[in-house]
């Protein structure tokens, strides 16, 4: 067993052989870059693209300074600084090959917690030009029935009262803002890495309702200097576990937090920023007029894929991704999703073989080395699925295309959200801010088949369309009687047959 090394700058180049670390010179680095939410995804995309570019071009002025807004964000706010800001990328290959990379791209990291106004002081200095953000679906207060910015959360409302002591998101974004008008600097980007369809539109729109109704003198500032670039991003990146870090420990790394991903990495930018940006399309990142085909694509069949197998795997027993693809009947049914429900509502991408996608989206999701639990595919599934599924399905009935295999997941997803448990018992663990809701009109629906989805927050009007209810009423009522949703799957595909990549 190796001598293992306590991860941080002073201990940088005596690291095991192998691994690869930063061989640029971070001291001289400068946070070009703040990012609000810095967990695994940040960690395993724009910090390695980051990384990636400071390693090749030497440039000096995109560090990026890390900040949590949340008391919750204490925990990765403490390991990083003891470890200098550094961490270890594990990057597991379908072969077995494991990779281990030390990312040195994230110099800083604030805790709005412990002092808000320094956070917005340093989204208002000179030397920052890009806010990014990694907030999930929940933390952009959209209500989903209405298209609009949900004025009636806690944190809103405080925000708006005290613009100088921000909770939220926006209200740290307007105040920020605001301080670089005063002091006659240039507006800086706002760059959401969020996994939502146009996530740079939906940032400006919730954004700048918030801040017409604090002041409108602001706003209109904001409207017509900050920039909001689309994005698409992708890389499976799985919840750390205790056995990931011993094994990393084991090959000689001492790192209280590494992130674990595939190798499969991408990222799609529309190209407009307020105040310049870093040359990502260097290290592999794709700069395009319109990225939405791209993100659709991405949306539809990989998130959307995601939510399919997490629900339908939850009730079934299975706990993990590649779990699921292993077990023929869910990756038959996946397959079976994507090419007659999801492929017909997408446009044509640019450089993109859809069928060849779709092996390859296969493939990564049975990666045996990406443990990705079932139960972190599901969390704030109430956010995810408006945008992952269900957009996909009120296309499908517009064009009369078939919804069937998404309306076994909507079943499942009520089934799960009123009985928490799989089919054989096994509690499962919901974490959703609107778990309470959901549970109690999953109740209803024994009572009222359509209760669940009478939740316009989620479905819109998705209840009064008979096309639909008629094929999810039964399939509801089969599997409140009989919860071994594999049989409802068999009866949709006929036999599993054998995929291909």
């Amino acid at each position: 067993m190796k001598q293992s090394m306590l991860l941080n700058q002073n201990n940088l180049q005596h690291l095991p052989e192998g691994v690869d670390r930063p061989t640029y010179d971070r001291s001289q680095l400068t946070a070009g870059i703040v990012h609000i939410g810095v967990g695994g995804f940040h960690r395993s995309h724009e910090a390695f693209y980051t990384d990636e570019l400071l390693a090749q071009t030497g440039a000096t002025d995109w560090g990026i300074c890390g900040v949590g807004l949340r008391e919750a964000d204490r925990k990765i706010a403490d390991v990083l600084k003891q470890q200098d800001y550094l961490y270890t990328l594990i990057i597991k290959h379908p072969d077995g090959k494991v990779e281990h990379r030390v990312i040195g791209s994230i110099v800083d990291f604030m805790l709005a917690a412990d002092d808000a106004n320094a956070v917005i002081n340093k989204m208002a200095d000179e030397s920052t030009r890009i806010v990014s953000l990694t907030i999930t679906e929940g933390g952009y207060h959209f209500n989903a029935a209405t298209n609009e910015f949900d004025f009636t959360h806690p944190d809103v409302q405080h925000d708006l009262a005290n613009p100088q002591q921000p909770k939220m998101v926006f209200g740290y974004l307007t105040e920020a803002l605001r301080r670089r008008r005063a002091n006659n600097l240039p507006a800086f980007t706002i760059q959401s890495c969020d996994n939502i369809q146009h996530n740079g539109n939906m940032t400006r729109k919730m954004l700048l309702a918030f801040a017409y109704q604090q002041d409108a003198e602001l706003a209109r500032w904001i409207e017509n200097e900050v920039r909001f670039p689309n994005a698409m991003v992708d890389r499976i990146t799985p919840v750390t576990t205790m056995s990931d870090i011993a094994a990393l420990e084991t090959s000689g790394i001492t790192d209280a937090w590494p992130v674990v991903c595939e190798p499969f990495t991408q990222w799609v930018i529309e190209d407009t920023f307020a105040n310049g940006r870093p040359q990502w399309e260097d290290v592999g990142a794709q700069f395009v007029a319109d990225v939405t085909p791209y993100e659709t694509m991405k949306i539809r069949l990989l998130n959307a894929g995601h939510s399919v197998l997490g629900l339908l795997g939850s009730i079934h027993g299975h706990e993990t991704i590649d779990g699921c693809i292993a077990d023929p009947l869910f990756a038959t049914y996946l397959r079976r999703f994507m090419d007659i429900e999801a492929t017909p509502v997408l446009a044509p991408v640019e450089g993109i073989d859809l069928e060849a996608y779709k092996s390859v989206l296969i493939e990564r999701f049975g990666n045996p080395n990406v443990k990705d639990n079932l139960a972190r595919i599901c969390l704030e599934s109430s956010s995810k699925l408006p945008k992952f599924l269900i957009s996909t399905i009120m296309e499908n009935l517009e064009k009369g295309g078939s919804v069937h295999y998404a309306a076994l997941v909507i079943a499942a997803w009520c089934y799960y959200s009123d009985k928490g448990m799989s089919k054989d018992g096994v509690a499962l663990d919901i974490v959703d801010e609107m778990k309470a809701e959901l549970h109690q009109a999953a109740i209803q629906s024994q009572v009222d088949g359509l209760a669940f989805l009478k939740i316009e927050s989620i479905f819109g009007d998705l209840a009064s369309k008979t096309a639909f209810t008629e094929v999810y009423l039964p399939m509801l009522e089969t599997l409140y009687h009989n919860p071994d949703i594999a049989q409802q799957m068999q009866a949709l595909i006929g036999e599993p047959e054998a995929l291909t990549a």
